[in-house]
């Protein structure tokens, strides 16, 4: 698969992004300078605190989550759980672009070995190929609307990932994709079009939303995606 491929922002896709970033620094939820980003927001850490609260999050034994700030708390959760974490290696640019944490192998404490500048020291590059099947999906956001749809960053990386574990068999119906995200970052907007995913389930600090039904987690590798929550 090319990794390489120009991905399209849609106009309403990002006028969307444009005003959550913009609200998120009016109301001083993020440092000034967040647009481009996905937003490491304030709460992040009871964001992800609210996702161990999930069924799905305490059934998990594989975890595959984006490198982004705003993720960190979650990734640390996961691995302090006793969870394998296959963090994607920023913007896809090794041959094997997931490092693999090993909680049982990690030279530093989870808080710290979740952070992907420290996970570049020690973690393993894996390929799709030598991954076992994904329990949990968290994506990295910039807005998610009240049916699981999201919006990331506009660069497509989340995208790539699902495709590129798609093609293996790693994801499937018994994934669960999930986003955590700011308050500010749930909007009512339709944003199911091209090159979004759905996330069956968003947690802020303030609010855990479900939509009505759980959207399959099986990307089109042409490009797009059937559905999906800072994109990269």
């Amino acid at each position: 698969m090319d990794r390489n491929v120009p991905w399209r922002t849609g106009p309403d896709k990002q006028r969307i992004r444009e005003q959550v970033w913009a609200a998120l620094e009016r109301h001083d939820a993020v440092e000034p300078g967040v647009a481009g980003h996905i937003p490491a927001f304030i709460g992040a850490e009871a964001a992800a605190a609210r996702l161990t609260e999930l069924p799905a999050w305490r059934a998990a034994s594989t975890v595959k989550a984006n490198p982004d700030r705003a993720q960190l708390p979650m990734r640390a959760m996961a691995l302090t759980a006793g969870k394998t974490v296959y963090m994607a290696v920023p913007h896809l640019a090794t041959v094997k672009p997931f490092y693999r944490l090993d909680p049982t192998a990690l030279p530093m404490p989870p808080a710290e070995a979740a952070a992907h500048q420290a996970a570049a020291t020690f973690a393993p590059t894996v390929s799709p190929s030598d991954m076992p099947p994904i329990d949990l999906v968290v994506c990295g956001s910039v807005a998610v609307n009240p049916y699981g749809v999201r919006v990331g960053k506009g660069a497509g990386y989340s995208d790539i990932e699902l495709a590129l574990l798609a093609e293996e068999g790693l994801i499937g119906p018994h994934t669960t994709i999930v986003a955590t995200v700011h308050a500010l970052q749930l909007v009512d907007d339709d944003l199911q079009k091209p090159n979004t995913t759905s996330a069956w389930t968003s947690s802020s600090p303030q609010t855990r939303s479900s939509p009505a039904r759980r959207l399959p987690a099986l990307p089109d590798c042409s490009g797009t995606t059937s559905q999906e929550t800072r994109s990269r």
